[in-house]
């Protein structure tokens, strides 16, 4: 038996596992990834990538990278209902700040822009990322058992193609082995919710569809059909313009065995485009289910999980790769802190707060995936559509949206109103960057989180302590950058401005005598870093003299509104809250 010594065993190279294991590995950890699979996604499946998340590859350096591999920004900002490609449309909505109403909102809100990227794409890069910071990812090995005999977790893997077995010892083990977790059922993490709530088929084509798509460029194309027992509706994702294509679904899993043929493929998109003469190639076939599932709890012991192995929800928004990447941008610095000072940090205080600020989330998350999905069905209920109705009643209702009486104008009115729900799915800014935490390594400093007039649709920037930081653009000299690059990067940073000398002062001190790298800058006129545009004196929700303690994921901390009469006794208090460190008696 060969035996792997690790600091940190993450099981999974998904986005989440990959994504944990980069920054890890960053930060200088002994990190492998494995996957019981011979590679990385081998179909699209995720392909909405939010802000929030562009801000974590941003931290990682990777930015650049995938948005130079993504759609171009311009082809994805719309969903378009149709009855079919060649047939009559229903409706368009831009989507992901793209409408003139949000556009501003969303390039105040962030750095970085939404960017539409198949997984089977993104997963290499961060793979690739993985190797560059010295971490392994590991194919053809899957996981058989796991334990925590408390100072270690001992983990039995086996080699899928040579049969051999592999003994894993490490300080910490991540779950991010999805839905159908080993590290679950072998550490006993429950989770609440229902699973198999409908099911859906994913057929990935190649298909040139050019004469139908490319003078509507978005990122969704949405297909409704007269009868059936369900409303005939799919869902065309555009993988890459106008030639592939994900035609996803729905399908009754009692109605026998289902089939994934290209001859199955194609008399089906020739059925959703409206063209019989349509030609496709088959590149695969895959299904999956929708589920309403979460964890309440997401550590035991030196054992955690994340992503799809902690909350299972459906597509609808674009939230799954974007909430287990984000998962793991709360993890690993944790994990970290815990390598460098295991004997002076406290475990269960700060692998708790991961669970106390992501299982929240989480259960957010899944609960408005779900009801997102469901308001995808507003559409057709707005234009007639029902389960069940015959087809020429169903023809008729969809005709009947043209017309000039009464009905036609209801109908039109009903339309528009399906149209604004969409926006919960397409124009989440709440949902996708408004993620606050409470938790025992967060000072609170007893100011509310702001309040949203739309949770869903409204983001409010503050820093208030367990909110992430307000993104404003700055100067260093000659370059232009975001608040949000004077952060980060697996370091605290403490962020002050004119009169704050002292905080730096103390800073420097609590740095040395925890052991911790505190990095600080000073924002202000004739500072380091300057404010020309004063966006950062409205958002800092501090005097010049104040201060905040930004966390390595980007969340504040702590925060002074002014100076404190004794700065380094305030700034310890704070650091070692957030450092999740052990009183002395501890």
């Amino acid at each position: 038996m060969r035996t792997l010594e690790l600091d940190v065993f993450v099981v999974g190279a998904g986005p989440t596992g990959l994504s944990t294991a980069a920054l890890l590995a960053r930060s200088g950890a002994t990190v492998a990834a494995i996957t019981r699979y011979a590679g990385l996604a081998n179909s699209p499946r995720a392909h909405i990538i939010n802000q929030r998340t562009m801000e974590v590859f941003r931290d990682l350096g990777l930015e650049q990278r995938v948005a130079d591999a993504a759609m171009p920004a311009s082809l994805m900002g719309q969903v378009v209902w149709m009855e079919s490609f060649a047939g009559p449309e229903i409706a368009r909505r831009r989507g992901w700040g793209a409408g003139a109403d949000r556009l501003s909102d969303y390039a105040a809100a962030s750095p970085c822009v939404p960017t539409n990227i198949p997984q089977q794409v993104l997963e290499p890069i961060l793979a690739d990322a993985v190797r560059e910071f010295g971490g392994e990812v590991i194919f053809n090995l899957e996981l058989v058992s796991m334990r925590d005999d408390g100072d270690r977790v001992v983990s039995q893997c086996r080699d899928r193609i040579t049969g051999e077995e592999v003994e894993v010892v490490s300080r910490y083990a991540v779950g991010a082995d999805g839905d159908n977790s080993v590290v679950c059922r072998e550490l006993g993490f429950e989770v609440e919710g229902a699973s198999g709530l409908g099911h859906m088929v994913n057929y990935w084509i190649e298909a040139d569809l050019t004469a139908y798509a490319e003078h509507r460029p978005g990122a969704l194309y949405v297909v409704f059909r007269p009868g059936g027992p369900m409303v005939d509706n799919a869902v065309f994702v555009n993988v890459r313009p106008w030639h592939e294509w994900v035609m996803s679904i729905p399908y009754d899993p009692e109605a026998g065995e289902l089939d994934r043929s290209e001859a199955e493929a194609t008399r089906l998109a020739r059925r959703y485009v409206g063209d019989d003469s349509l030609e496709l190639r088959l590149i695969g076939a895959s299904t999956w289910t929708v589920n309403q599932v979460f964890a309440p709890l997401m550590h035991r012991g030196r054992v955690v999980i994340a992503g799809n192995a902690a909350h299972r929800h459906p597509p609808a928004g674009g939230l799954g790769a974007n909430t287990c990447v984000q998962d793991a941008f709360n993890l690993a610095w944790k994990l970290q802190l815990l390598l460098d000072d295991e004997a002076g940090t406290d475990r269960e205080t700060l692998l708790g707060s991961y669970t106390d600020e992501r299982a929240p989330v989480a259960r957010q998350i899944v609960e408005r995936a779900n009801a997102s999905f469901a308001a995808l069905m507003a559409i057709p209920g707005a234009i007639g559509l029902r389960p069940g109705q015959a087809v020429d009643e169903a023809e008729a209702a969809l005709a009947s949206r043209f017309s000039a009486g009464p009905d036609g104008a209801a109908r039109r009115a009903a339309l528009a109103e399906a149209l604004v729900l969409q926006d919960e799915n397409f124009n989440a800014l709440g949902v996708e960057l408004g993620q606050r935490y409470v938790s025992a390594t967060i000072v609170s400093d007893g100011s509310a989180f702001p309040t949203e007039p739309d949770e869903a649709l409204s983001y409010t920037p503050s820093s208030v302590p367990g909110s992430p930081l307000p993104h404003a653009w700055l100067t260093r000299g000659r370059e232009l950058l975001s608040s949000h690059d004077v952060v980060g990067r697996g370091r605290f940073t403490l962020l002050t401005g004119i009169g704050g000398e002292r905080w730096l002062e103390a800073a420097g001190k609590v740095a040395a005598d925890l052991g911790v790298d505190l990095d600080c800058v000073a924002i202000g006129p004739g500072l380091e870093v300057e404010d020309p545009y004063g966006d950062w004196a409205q958002l800092r929700g501090t005097s010049a003299d104040g201060c905040l303690l930004v966390r390595p994921d980007r969340y504040t901390a702590f925060r002074a509104a002014s100076l404190a009469d004794d700065p380094e006794t305030t700034l310890r208090r704070a650091v070692e809250t957030a450092l999740g460190r052990r009183s002395p008696e501890g």
